[in-house]
């Protein structure tokens, strides 16, 4: 099983890899959609930002509440064991729809939402440290679109995440008509 520190190194990592993906950009270039329905870099790293913030909220909540003796999800492990990837395998859709609480909504400047994105280590980091010596597989906070996953696959799906859009960024950036 995989510490939390080197699960919140793992997160660190992807996060930093992420952001200088999506750091550097003119507005224009942030701004671009390769596609009418797609989202543009910005809108992306907003993304992020809320569902990692609304993740970390949701992780903590649900860590209260196991120490509280009242666990937020009581039902059926179907995901125990698992390593995240293939608990997205077997749960998610090639295109999958964003929660509401996940969408950006708000825009700016990515520059704000990269900060933004790049602040929420330090909550993620005091969360970790919260969490140090509770057993980890037994706090269960459901995703919207997996299901009950534990804690540790919650960090998994914080690196799984970044790591995801972050490729959906470079293919923003290797569209032929990306500005210059």
């Amino acid at each position: 099983m995989k510490t939390l520190t080197l699960l919140l190194n793992e997160v660190a990592e992807a996060r930093y890899k992420f952001i200088g993906t999506a750091t550097g950009l003119s507005s224009q270039q942030a701004n671009f959609k390769p596609a009418p329905d797609a989202w543009s870099i910005t809108e992306n790293v907003e993304h992020m930002f809320w569902a990692e913030h609304g993740g970390i909220n949701g992780m903590w909540k649900t860590f209260e509440a196991f120490r509280s003796g009242k666990p937020v999800y009581t039902g059926e492990l179907v995901h125990h064991g698992l390593p995240i990837e293939e608990v997205i395998a077997r749960t998610w859709k090639e295109k999958e729809i964003v929660p509401e609480v996940a969408k950006p909504r708000m825009g700016g400047p990515v520059e704000f939402w990269n900060l933004s994105l790049h602040n929420l280590q330090n909550i993620l980091a005091a969360l970790a440290n919260a969490l140090e010596g509770a057993d980890l597989e037994k706090i269960i906070h459901p995703h919207p679109i997996s299901g009950p996953i534990n804690v540790i696959q919650r960090f998994e799906f914080l690196r799984f995440h970044l790591d995801r859009h972050r490729h959906q960024i470079e293919r923003i950036k290797a569209d032929k008509h990306f500005p210059m």
